[in-house]
This record gives structure tokens, C-alpha cells and sequence, in this order.
């Protein structure tokens, strides 16, 4: 059954327009993941599915209700936390979750708090002011404020942003907790390694899906073999690479160079004696299998050619 199904939803602001086109359907107990680069459109998409904001074309369906025309029974049903921390500050954790249960006209919450509170392992911190929690216990506390009325489905832009590494990974833990107890999660990160984890990925850019797909059907676009390197002067021979027969695209990864070869066209030895015959010495040579950002990467490339729209 499908939880949220939306056909040619576009937003635009002043005629540019944010989010262009986007259909896409996502299952029930499923993790959806929104993946892309600033600017890409990730939190006008979530805030679109929200009710936060209208759509300028299009139309779709939440929890089996019309967005445009039935929002508040939308809004009942769903949970939303945005990229920036919006609780209050000057109130404890215990009195952000109390809060929060009023707004939804909840009235019995309290069992439910102590739930959250142990599901999010805030419980020793319930009497904290909300502004001395850090950045990863503020994410916990939000979104233990955007479960508090039980939502079917869950819309987090980008939570886990700025967070150390220690609490990214307790609060990933969270999640699949949830997805265990049945909540559909649609979450937008510019993390690719986040998005491994989920059941399908959404690469966006420029306020286009450009695929949807499972992280390993993603990958299976991807056209060509990569071949890794590592070496002196990566800046000349990423532009002799680029010129190489059978080179497709050069990535730059910090220290790395990606080739990504024709898999009929190019000797992969043969590059390396090219790029040794030019003077560039060659100290790491390997082929790798393509990560999500290879072909996020490759993608872009092509989207910009017109290639995938």
C-alpha cells in the first residue's frame, strides 16, 4: 500500500521554480531517502509533503489524502522536522514533549513521553533547558516532539546535519527502531552514505529526481569500469585523462583521481602508460566498484548535457 504517491509536483518562487516535475511513489513501512547537494531542492520537496507550503503544479496524495484539499487530516497523521532546531529553548526537554502533546490535543501523553524518552535515551536529561542540550540531543529531542502523537509518516530534512558522528549513528539507531514498528520515513540528506541505508534513493538536482531507485539499482547506471588513482601533480593528469580514448568522465576525490573507462573502448594498463609516458608517476592503480557518489557525480554530468533531462 502506498503512503505518499505524487504526480508532476512542482513548487516555484518568484517564476524559478524549486521543484520541477517530481512523480514518485513510496511504500508503506518504507525508507525514502532525498539525497543531493545545497541548493538542490530537498527541503521544498519535504516541506511540500508537509502542507507547510503549496504546490505550484501537480498534485499527490499522503496517507491516502489529497494534499491540496484535505491537509488537516494530512497534518494529524504526520510528523515533520525541519533542518533548523525550532524547539523552545527556555523550556526542558520534558516541557518541549509536554508542549508539543497540547498542540496535537493530546491529552493522556504521559506514558507516551516516558516511551520517547527511553527510545531516544533523553530520559536522564528530561529537566534540562533545551538550549543546553547538544546539537545531537536537540535532533533527538525534536524529533522525540515530532513522534509524540504517533504519525503513520515521518519528514525530516536533512536531522542529522552538523551532528558529531557518535549521535548521527544513535540516531540512525532510532530510525530503523521506527521503521520496525511500521513508520514510513521519507528523510533528505546530503549525505551519500546515509542513503545506502535506505530501501530507495532519490538523487535531486537542480529540483529534479534524476533517478529513483535502490542504492544497488542506482549504481547499475553507471557506465563504464572506475579505476582509482593516486599520484604526484593529480591536477595535470586529470586533464590528460580527460582527453584519454575510452575515458568517459574524471572524478576528483581529495587525494584520488576516479577514471570512469569505457568498459570496451580502454586498456586500463594502457592508461597508466600513457599518463607515465607524460610524466605523471603513478603510485596507486585499482579497479573499485561505483559508490553512489561516483554515479551522483556521473548523472549530474550527463543531466547537464541533457542526456537524462
Amino acid at each position: 500500500m502506498l503512503a505518499v504517491e505524487a504526480k508532476g509536483l512542482s513548487k516555484s518562487y518568484d517564476g524559478v521554480r524549486a521543484v520541477k516535475n517530481i512523480t514518485f511513489s513510496v511504500l508503506q513501512g518504507e525508507l525514502f531517502c532525498v539525497v543531493g547537494p545545497d541548493g538542490a531542492g530537498k527541503s521544498t520537496f519535504i516541506r511540500l509533503l508537509s502542507g507547510i507550503i503549496k504546490p505550484t503544479a501537480g498534485r499527490a496524495r499522503i496517507l491516502g489524502f489529497d494534499l491540496t484539499k484535505e491537509i488537516d487530516e494530512i497534518k494529524k497523521r504526520i510528523g515533520y522536522l525541519s533542518q533548523r532546531f525550532t524547539l523552545y529553548g527556555d523550556l526542558s526537554v520534558d516541557e518541549n514533549l509536554e508542549f508539543f502533546a497540547e498542540i496535537h490535543g493530546i491529552k493522556d501523553f504521559k506514558s507516551r513521553r516516558e516511551e520517547l524518552l527511553g527510545f531516544t535515551r533523553l530520559g536522564p536529561f528530561r529537566r534540562r533547558l533545551a538550549e543546553n542540550l547538544s546539537g545531537g540531543m536537540k535532533q533527538k529531542l525534536a524529533l522525540a516532539c515530532a513522534l509524540i502523537h504517533t504519525p503513520e509518516l515521518l519528514l525530516l530534512d536533512e536531522p542529522t546535519t552538523g551532528v558529531d558522528p557518535l549521535s548521527r549513528r544513535d540516531f540512525w539507531k532510532i530510525l530503523f527502531g521506527l521503521l520496525q514498528r511500521g513508520v514510513t520515513i521519507i528523510l533528505s540528506t546530503p549525505y551519500l552514505d546515509e542513503a545506502e541505508r535506505a530501501s530507495r534513493v532519490a538523487l535531486m538536482h537542480e529540483g529534479s529526481f534524476l533517478a529513483v531507485e535502490t542504492p544497488r539499482g542506482i549504481k547499475k547506471r553507471m557506465e563504464g569500469t572506475i579505476i582509482e588513482l593516486a599520484g604526484k601533480d593529480l591536477r595535470a593528469a586529470s586533464e590528460l585523462a580527460k582527453n584519454m580514448p575510452g575515458v568517459i568522465d574524471v572524478q576528483a576525490f581529495g587525494d584520488r583521481l576516479h577514471l570512469v573507462v569505457s568498459k570496451t573502448q580502454a586498456d586500463p594498463s594502457s592508461l597508466n602508460r600513457l599518463l607515465q609516458d607524460r610524466g605523471i608517476i603513478v603510485s596507486h592503480w585499482r579497479q573499485i566498484s561505483p559508490s553512489l557518489e561516483n554515479v551522483f557525480i556521473y548523472l549530474m554530468g550527463d543531466s547537464q548535457k541533457g542526456v537524462h533531462g
